[in-house]
């Protein structure tokens, strides 16, 4: 593995793992009774951050990766299917865990933030729209941008000028612009706290 990327992961894993002894009650409560998991919860998310950064979008290929490079920082590397179990049961840890690693970012108190939206199309055929799994959920919207409709969701982004996530959410096409940005705001207010933020947008919000 690149060294640099064996210093990030390094560095990623000690982080997260002080974070979590720090904040107990972020992550998910187990059973008293059973085997504990023989990869910890900082090592489950570590090897998350590490997946996205060697861009792998298939676990099983990443998990080959790993096994052939990495077991010397994770020697008790999981299957396949307790990963995507693991990483699932961790979604909300790995949320708290973003904010808290932007927090301790240089740029992380920046008072300017700039917010807009992107379409997600998901289907474009009448038939894919009947039989997809997201019905109910996505729904037809218009993209100016592109001056056409579109059936999927839409991603909205709050980031500092130099680009640093603070708040995302992935709502139905047709979502309040506005109602969005206030709850984004609302559930990270931590990141502002104290300061009086300047949020550039467009006229939808």
């Amino acid at each position: 593995m690149d060294a640099d990327l064996d210093t990030l992961a390094t560095a990623l894993y000690v982080t997260t793992d002080d974070l979590l002894l720090a904040h107990p009650e972020r992550v998910p409560a187990r059973p008293k009774v059973g085997i504990p998991p023989r990869t910890s919860d900082a090592e489950m998310l570590t090897l998350a951050v590490m997946q996205a950064l060697l861009g792998y979008t298939s676990e099983t290929r990443f998990l080959r990766y790993a096994r052939k490079n990495l077991l010397g920082m994770f020697p008790n590397l999981p299957l396949q299917s307790g990963y995507n179990k693991r990483l699932r049961k961790l979604a909300t840890t790995m949320t708290w865990l973003i904010s808290e690693l932007g927090r301790q970012t240089s740029i992380a108190n920046d008072d300017v933030w700039v917010v807009d939206s992107t379409p997600v199309e998901c289907a474009r055929s009448r038939e894919t729209v009947k039989r997809s799994d997201l019905a109910g959920w996505a729904e037809y919207g218009y993209c100016a941008s592109h001056s056409r409709f579109f059936w999927g969701l839409r991603l909205h982004l709050v980031c500092t000028l130099q680009g640093l996530p603070v708040g995302w959410a992935l709502t139905g096409a047709k979502a309040d612009e506005r109602e969005v940005l206030n709850a984004i705001l609302d559930a990270t207010p931590h990141l502002g706290a104290g300061t009086r933020q300047i949020v550039i947008a467009d006229k939808a919000y």
